[in-house]
């Protein structure tokens, strides 16, 4: 089959042939029929050799959606056709957090060498994908793949982080959203249809704020040097109860501390490597700051249910698995609109 894998540190990814994989006791293959392009991915490719935390080669993809090709033994509940997308942060299944849906926050995977499908395991954008347990599908069966993938990293990790956010989101509050392309994006959609606050959205791509406004966003402000007093202009001086940065640099992450009110909480969702000093002093009174990690099980289910009802959506634009390289060229440069979504079967 084909598959596109990192294969060397510091090198573009490559569209390869690989062996089909077969499914053992309790795993799962799907035939492909989506996987997003994540900026996690540029994010790996760009690691040095030391340290470097996976097994090169690497399949890229930890956004997969697919229908079962084959089960292997003992696996219930499933049949070939079904039509399903990938819980992406696979955990051991049996800890405390696993017990509560929680894979994301596993306290043995790392002891475990479990790694996530494209972060360590091979992962989705290859025409077939093995998966290590039933319980990491989840069905979308009548939903387009296309507009599925994306909901289970784009989808699941904003809609996790905004989800705790929300006994601050009352009415009258606001929610300031840094960085409006994959995730962010979807973060206005879901705090349009969770809460009833207004939403401001900063971005340093005007063609990006423009996707905002069309989301829902009530007001944008490109993320630039004054972008925190434009913030704190629009809310009457008070600030943000909540702000959420899905960039995560350290210009990124200082916006949020300035714009954050009295008893906010801030997310730093994006892994640009910033950091927020937490002190007496240093941020308004009771700031509580935070760096989620995608998101459980239960809340991509919670996440699917939205989309069938028609509340959120993400914006995306396709490409085939020989195309991939480019749809990476595209992102890194800035000029992905959304999320880019490779189809391997196109």
């Amino acid at each position: 089959m084909k598959a596109l894998q990192y294969r060397r540190i510091g090198a573009s990814p490559e569209v390869v042939t690989v062996p089909d994989p077969e499914p053992g006791p309790g795993q799962v293959l799907l035939k492909v029929t989506a996987a997003g392009v994540c900026h996690s991915d540029i994010a790996v490719m760009s690691w040095p050799a030391e340290g470097f935390p996976y097994e090169l080669p690497l399949t890229l993809g930890h956004e997969g959606a697919g229908r079962v090709e084959a089960l292997g033994a003992g696996v219930s509940g499933l049949k070939e056709g079904d039509a399903v997308v990938v819980y992406g942060p696979w955990g051991c299944g049996t800890c405390a957090k696993c017990a509560e849906g929680k894979e994301n926050y596993c306290l043995r995977a790392g002891e475990l060498g479990i790694f996530p499908p494209g972060l360590g395991s091979p992962g989705a954008m290859a025409e077939y994908l093995l998966v290590d347990d039933a319980r990491h599908l989840v069905s979308i069966d009548g939903l387009d793949p296309v507009a599925a993938v994306p909901l289970t990293d784009a989808g699941l990790t904003p809609y996790h982080a905004v989800k705790r956010a929300l006994p601050r989101l009352v009415p009258g509050s606001t929610a300031v959203v840094i960085g409006t392309g994959g995730l962010g994006h979807v973060a206005v959609q879901l705090l349009r249809a969770m809460s009833a606050t207004r939403v401001i959205a900063l971005d340093v791509s005007e063609e990006k704020l423009a996707l905002a406004r069309t989301v829902g966003a009530h007001e944008t402000v490109l993320s630039d040097a004054q972008a925190a007093g434009k913030v704190r202009d629009l809310t009457g001086g008070i600030g943000a109860q909540a702000v959420f940065d899905f960039v995560g640099v350290e210009p990124t992450v200082r916006t949020a501390g300035a714009v954050a009110a009295v008893e906010g909480e801030i997310s730093i969702v994006g892994i640009g490597g910033g950091a927020l000093p937490v002190g007496f002093g240093t941020l308004p009174f009771e700031v509580s700051v935070n760096a989620p990690y995608w998101g459980s099980r239960g809340e991509l289910i919670e996440v699917i249910g939205l989309a069938r009802a028609g509340v959120v959506a993400v914006h995306t634009e396709t490409y085939s698995l020989d195309e991939a390289p480019l749809a990476y060229e595209r992102l890194h440069a800035g000029e992905v609109n959304g999320r880019a979504v490779i189809v391997p079967h196109g």
